[in-house]
């Protein structure tokens, strides 16, 4: 075949395949550099999102718009939670903070001071009392939120902790590091109940499933492995990104798994048999976070080109079973 048939050919698929690509729903704009954090409000009213310029933006879904810009970092936002009520956000940066935001006023509550390095995860205990964070400097602090002081730090992973997140039933938390584990801790003791050994590189996130029986985590070495709580057995191992995965999202009727990668991909996966339903290519560089709306219909995702985007899931490219 002629090299110019052929090469017509390849711009005639690529152009095919960029076109077969479904569009967001919404892309809001409004952050000066990448999007690293999203967190939905539990009523699903109000997308938190948090970036490398410093700034918490809580935005107004039904409007698609900014209501509050939250100034109050001084470096890189890395994680955010809400409270149970949706009354309180948190936030956690490179600046070794802790803030707590007032959601109806934009306000700064609170800033807790602790960690002695960057603070890469934080979340509410289901009951709100209670918020715990994960930071460089190898510990995950428990702080009470209506005293806004520091209650307990839990010391076990040797290096960097990269996250946190409790159980649905809050008798749990679970933790993640640089040392390729992911430990389960006892929240009301502060004990470490065991360590889940798998990983050959380190684990940069680990959420549970709605119904805390299992537990997903990810990271450098691109498998999303998938545990059994109660025993701390090893379940599956699922591949199929090529570099780093960042973020984990558990669909909220649980059966259904989002994850989102430095390659630029987001992959949903079947809880049930651990294979991908769907795949979407950002062609926008590394999808850094994700969140799931409440009613599960929508995905949110941010990256390095500042921007957030709204997906309709059921319209995600689908993947056949051996894909």
């Amino acid at each position: 075949m002629p090299r110019l048939t052929v090469q017509l050919l390849s711009l005639f698929f690529v152009g095919s395949a960029a076109w077969a690509q479904p569009q967001p729903t919404a892309v809001w704009e409004g952050h000066g550099d990448a999007v690293t954090c999203l967190t939905y409000a539990p009523d699903g009213r109000w997308l938190a999102s948090g970036s490398k310029d410093a700034t918490v933006r809580l935005w107004d879904v039904a409007a698609g718009k900014t209501r509050f810009t939250l100034p109050g970092h001084t470096q890189m936002v890395t994680a955010a939670a809400f409270a149970p009520d949706g009354q309180t956000l948190a936030s956690a940066g490179d600046d070794e903070l802790v803030k707590l935001w007032d959601c109806r006023t934009g306000k700064e509550i609170a800033s807790l001071k602790g960690h002695r390095g960057h603070v890469r995860g934080v979340a509410f205990a289901p009951d709100g009392k209670t918020l715990a964070s994960a930071g460089a400097d190898a510990t995950l602090r428990l702080w009470d939120v209506a005293a806004a002081r520091e209650r307990q730090a839990l010391k076990g992973h040797p290096e960097a902790v990269n996250w946190v997140a409790y159980s649905p039933d809050g008798k749990l938390l679970a933790s993640t590091g640089w040392d390729k584990t992911i430990r389960l801790w006892d929240s009301a003791t502060g004990q470490e109940l065991r360590a889940l050994t798998g990983h050959t590189e380190m684990v940069r996130i680990a959420v549970f499933s709605p119904d805390g029986r299992a537990l997903a985590s990810a990271g450098r070495d691109t498998a999303i492995r998938y545990w059994d709580v109660g025993t701390g057995k090893e379940r599956g191992v699922w591949r199929g990104h090529a570099d780093l995965v960042r973020w984990l999202a558990f669909a909220p009727d649980g059966r259904s798994l989002a994850s989102g990668s430095k390659d630029g991909s987001l992959r949903v996966w079947d809880v049930a048999t651990g294979k991908p339903r769907a795949e979407l290519i950002s062609g926008t560089g590394p999808i850094l976070t994700l969140a799931f709306a409440p009613d599960g219909k929508t995905l949110a995702t941010g990256g390095g080109d500042h921007k957030i985007r709204l997906w309709e899931v059921a319209r995600l490219p689908a993947l056949k079973p051996n894909e």
